[in-house]
């Protein structure tokens, strides 16, 4: 448990070097502490050591968590594949979902959210590169897609989300996330109000920060090697 704290420490430590370095405020970018296959136990230190925002991509998986830390005051973010038939799971117990890549999933996640909470705030998930394995859209459909979910009462379409191809290069990582950040812009220039871009994982959170990065999702940084 002392290493998650420590963890925690060096992951936030390693965002505000890469602010700083960007000419960014650290205070723009969220961690996002990815919690799939980790017990509550986890969770918990994470909690103590001041972590709130915490992501799950198994729905069966989280759906066991839930009960055992009730009371805590956790943001749970959705970022794994959604299915049709497990949407009202995700609108009545997430804050966020991350991975929108279809308007009946959106337009479902508004039908089924509580009126007594709070909107669910949602990014569309782009397949960067096209790779044929990932869940996503293509840039080019992004507009519309966001112009549709934008309607929806229910939902807050907060910005984008992806999972790029890996690379070594720093220079390579920054690439599709540059263009995420344009397209972002794009959107926004056409009358929406976006602020999210969430991207970054252990591996490429220094160039998801330079590219304008204000959420980052790290796993094993935090909660080390999952079994």
């Amino acid at each position: 448990m002392q290493n998650i704290e420590k963890n925690l420490i060096q992951v936030r430590s390693q965002i505000e070097q890469a602010a700083n370095r960007y000419q960014r405020s650290p205070g723009d970018i969220s961690l996002l502490a990815v919690s799939k296959k980790k017990p509550p136990e986890d969770i918990r230190a994470a909690y103590a050591a001041g972590q709130r925002d915490f992501g799950e991509n198994y729905l069966q998986e989280a759906q066991q968590k839930f009960p055992a830390l009730s009371d805590l005051d956790l943001n749970w973010h959705f970022i794994g594949a959604i299915q049709s038939n497990k949407t009202r799971v995700l609108a009545e117990h997430f804050a966020w979902v991350h991975g929108i890549d279809r308007f009946k999933i959106a337009q479902r996640l508004s039908d089924q959210r509580p009126d007594s909470m709070p909107r669910l705030n949602v990014c569309i998930q782009i397949n960067v590169d096209l790779e044929p394995s990932k869940s996503g859209i293509a840039l080019e459909q992004v507009a519309s897609l966001a112009e549709r979910i934008n309607q929806l009462p229910r939902l807050r379409l907060r910005g984008l989300m992806a999972m790029p191809a890996p690379h070594e290069d720093i220079k390579a990582q920054r690439e599709p996330f540059a263009r995420l950040r344009h397209e972002l812009y794009r959107l926004n220039q056409n009358g929406l109000d976006c602020d999210t871009l969430s991207m970054g994982m252990s591996h490429d959170i220094e160039a998801a920060i330079a590219e304008g990065s204000t959420l980052v999702r790290i796993g094993t940084a935090i909660f080390g090697e999952r079994l």
